[in-house]
């Protein structure tokens, strides 16, 4: 992602409008995202982009499986994420986020305009791994990975932010794991907690159930 785009202010003002109701306490009470309070929603009809994403992706899993030679060459970078991911089944869980965060971002990374012809394109883990791509392709691919590992949709988001020291918009994951929010990130080698990075504010985050928009919190000033 690049600079904040007008269309994207233009969705968060209208969400923040309309759309996020306040968490309730049926909600899973994870630790605040860098800070931020939060509001909820399950209508996740405005994210064309993350819902068309998903939806390739459930058409597209059974070539996960296939024969490379059913593939070709470099499809069969699907199958060397399939066997991957073998080898981290029933190993602790930190091991499977160090592990999976470490194996994606060893792909290069690729702006959408190059490599799709169109300014923002949100790829499967398929696209990802035979085209490379930019920052929220590696947030997917990892997300799908710790899926297919068995990690539930309220364990995980995508998070969309604005990176304050390069003033650009970019996207990452956010795995919940035991009581804390870890940042799964292609700028930035380790896992980390979220409350470590002080120059991100998430704008919302996402995952197949729902989404949140980040907002400061209040502080609530006492009376005299």
């Amino acid at each position: 992602m690049g600079f904040v785009r007008p269309a994207l202010i233009v969705l968060l003002g209208m969400l923040a409008g309309a759309s996020a109701t306040p968490r309730t306490a049926a909600a899973v009470d994870h630790p605040s995202l860098f800070g931020m309070a939060e509001t909820r929603s399950e209508n996740l009809r405005p994210f064309t982009k993350w819902t068309w994403m998903v939806g390739r992706y459930r058409t597209e899993q059974s070539l996960e499986l296939a024969p490379c030679a059913q593939l070709g060459a470099l499809k069969c970078r699907l199958a060397d994420w399939r066997r991957f991911l073998a080898t981290l089944e029933g190993k602790p869980r930190t091991e499977q986020i160090l592990a999976v965060n470490t194996y994606m971002n060893r792909r290069s990374y690729i702006e959408d305009l190059p490599n799709y012809g169109v300014p923002d394109y949100w790829a499967t883990p398929r696209e990802f791994l035979t085209r490379d791509g930019d920052c929220e392709d590696y947030a997917i691919a990892k997300f799908m990975s710790l899926r297919t590992l068995g990690f539930k949709p309220d364990e995980l988001r995508l998070v969309v932010l604005q990176d304050l020291n390069l003033n650009v918009a970019h996207a990452v994951l956010v795995v919940y794991h035991e009581g804390k929010a870890l940042l799964l990130d292609n700028q930035i080698r380790q896992v980390v907690e979220t409350s470590q990075v002080r120059h991100y504010r998430p704008l919302y985050s996402i995952n197949e159930q729902s989404w949140w928009l980040h907002k400061p919190m209040q502080i609530s000033r006492a009376t005299p």
